[in-house]
């Protein structure tokens, strides 16, 4: 076979053993993203591309790579950096890595409605700063989760699921967004499902687990955050795009809401400086599927497809 595999970053160890067995050269990017240059230049000749969410692999990459190109493998679950339609129509597999991280995805959007609720990383940043304090009745009191609050889940896929799982733990009544996907009869009677404008007015805290698609671009404008209960909670462990930045920032600074904890963002790796100086935001570099064993099985579950593909076979999770 001629051509190479372009691994535009370096991936765990385990996953970097399964491409040097697939027997076929490799191009190995950095552990940062390349620049668009260097994914031009790599792309070149490549029948496979193992992308990540940093990479935008648009017609111009497709065409770098060539008429060999017969797999571009996606180390995530959402795939709005690939143009799915101009690789279809150049006979080129997109594949993704769903399931794998819906558990630490999960755990890390419960920590941060935790972290919200309660203050947590607020009050780490008061003490660090050396100030004198005493504790009192009314010092940083924050939301009682298991005291009836509700949780309103947009986007009830597997991570939402697994989102309600979690809260109902914590005795949280849990509403979700409408869905078609099919569920067990305990997913469907664990909810009350509301359409948004609804879900949005009764939650206390909204957790956003929805896909990137026109249709969901600035889900979160204005007059939607509007619709959300005076002092509500948000938090986006999904895609920046489905929230409006500047209308977030107006609705944090105006007190209108009470705090949002983001661990994406609409400009990755750009964080809106605006947001660093909110004392009620918390703030994580897109650590969604940062688990280490999660991280390596999205890796390998990438490679495995690839491998696939080029032994002639439909790939494990195609897009």
């Amino acid at each position: 076979m001629t051509g190479h595999v372009y691994v535009t970053r370096l991936l765990t160890d385990n996953a970097m053993d399964a491409v040097a067995a697939l027997g076929v050269p490799v191009v190995v990017g950095r552990e940062s993203p390349p620049s668009r240059a260097e994914l031009l230049r790599d792309a070149a000749g490549a029948v496979a591309v193992v992308s990540t969410l940093t990479d935008r692999v648009d017609a111009a990459v497709l065409d770098a790579a060539g008429p060999g190109l017969r797999v571009v493998a996606n180390v995530a679950v959402g795939y709005d950096n690939v143009d799915v339609a101009a690789a279809r129509s150049r006979h080129v597999a997109v594949t993704n890595t769903p399931e794998v991280l819906d558990a630490a995805t999960a755990d890390l959007t419960l920590g941060l409605v935790l972290a919200l609720a309660r203050r947590i990383a607020e009050g780490d940043r008061f003490l660090r700063t050396g100030a004198a304090w005493v504790w009192g009745p009314r010092m940083m009191t924050g939301l009682d989760l298991s005291a009836g609050a509700t949780l309103g889940v947009v986007g009830y896929g597997r991570i939402g699921r697994a989102v309600a799982r979690r809260a109902r733990a914590f005795d949280m009544r849990v509403l979700a967004t409408p869905t078609r996907s099919p569920m067990t009869a305990q997913e469907r009677t664990a909810v009350e499902f509301r359409e948004l404008p609804a879900l949005l007015a009764e939650s206390d805290v909204v957790t956003l687990h929805c896909p990137l698609t026109p249709a969901t671009h600035h889900l979160l404008d204005e007059a939607a955050l509007a619709r959300m209960r005076p002092g509500a909670l948000l938090v986006n462990t999904a895609r920046g795009g489905i929230v409006d930045t500047d209308a977030l920032v107006r609705a944090l600074t105006s007190g209108r809401l009470g705090g949002a904890a983001l661990d994406v963002f609409e400009d990755e790796p750009h964080v809106d400086p605006r947001l660093l100086t909110l004392e009620q935001v918390v703030l994580t570099p897109h650590l969604g599927s940062a688990g280490a064993a999660t991280r390596d099985e999205m890796c390998a579950l990438a490679v495995r497809n690839v491998a696939a593909v080029l032994a002639g076979e439909a790939p494990p999770t195609p897009v």
